[in-house]
């Protein structure tokens, strides 16, 4: 799967794509879970899950009723990068269960450490943002794919940005569909 990630992130031709790319190759990202236990958590999880919300996003914008055009680059970055808040995020650490013969032993099991608490779409935006220019579209469509998940306090701001610019919500129904449709 890395090897399917970084072909079609390396389709992205803008300043800085090789820099993002050796971050994220020193980075924890192709062995880090999607999640700690809701949706592809375990190794691998989140470049598999991130492979998966590409090829949905890909799909809905080509397929769209509404007619909603946006790049190919576009859809790569949004698609393959809006988890990215998840690099260095989770650890392994251990506990106390029993096995199938009821017998207690330690047992590795994932943990948030979570060293840059800046939210999690807007995480994701500014880490990206240290290495490529994003357009405005792909910075809401990060922002805003987590969708009514955000506190209720936001739902105004997510309104009008699925408003303003449609692929928001494409991008979040494509993360709401590889998480629970295909629980990656």
């Amino acid at each position: 799967m890395k090897e399917e990630f970084l072909k079609l992130l390396r389709q992205v031709k803008r300043e800085g794509i090789e820099e993002l790319i050796q971050f994220l190759e020193k980075s924890d990202f192709f062995k880090a879970p999607a999640s700690t236990r809701f949706h592809g958590d375990h190794e691998g999880g989140l470049v598999e899950h991130s492979l998966k919300v590409y090829e949905i996003l890909k799909h809905k914008v080509e397929n769209n009723i509404k007619g909603i055009t946006i790049g190919e680059d576009s859809i790569i970055i949004i698609g393959l990068l809006h988890d990215i808040c998840k690099t260095n995020f989770y650890k392994i650490d251990y506990r106390n269960a029993k096995n199938a013969l009821g017998v207690w032993e330690k047992v590795p099991y994932y943990t948030i450490e979570d060293t840059i608490p800046y939210g999690h779409g807007e995480k994701s935006v500014m880490m990206i943002s240290e290495y490529i220019k994003l357009s405005p579209e792909e910075k809401y469509a990060i922002r805003w794919h987590m969708g009514y998940t955000e506190p209720k306090e936001l739902y105004n701001n997510i309104g009008a940005a699925y408003t303003k610019y449609p692929i928001c919500l494409l991008t979040h129904e494509a993360d709401l569909e590889a998480t629970y449709l295909y629980n990656i």
